[in-house]
């Protein structure tokens, strides 16, 4: 059973940055895709970015450009560099696994994480 640990979230201005970290057991993210995903209340779980098995990062429209995912094999970690932060950043991110392609639905992904809470004042 992969379990998926996420942390680093918290308060932070408009135009901060935080870095989420999410932690696996096992050697899950260097033959897993990765996913960290996010959910506003009121609001369907949405694809932030994601990793493919060979460590190929993808993120989505709405965060190119800020947000950097990237992933350290050896500590089995992935983590999610988020720069230039807005109020719409605001929601619970998740860290998942997927045993095949790397996808952006949440419904594909085998394993999660609890999440960790991120919001964006200004």
């Amino acid at each position: 059973q992969v379990q998926l640990v996420e942390s680093g979230g918290g308060l932070v201005q408009v135009g901060g940055s935080l870095r989420l970290s999410c932690a696996a057991s096992e050697s899950t993210v260097s033959s897993y895709a990765m996913g960290w995903f996010r959910q506003a209340p009121g609001k369907e779980r949405e694809f932030v970015a994601g990793l493919t098995r060979t460590g190929i990062p993808v993120p989505a429209d709405s965060v190119k450009g800020r947000f950097t995912i990237s992933r350290d094999n050896a500590k089995n970690t992935v983590t999610l560099q988020m720069n230039s932060l807005k109020p719409e950043d605001t929601a619970v991110y998740y860290c998942a696994a997927r045993r095949q392609i790397l996808t952006s639905s949440p419904r594909d992904y085998d394993y999660w994480g609890q999440g960790t809470q991120v919001t964006v004042s200004s």
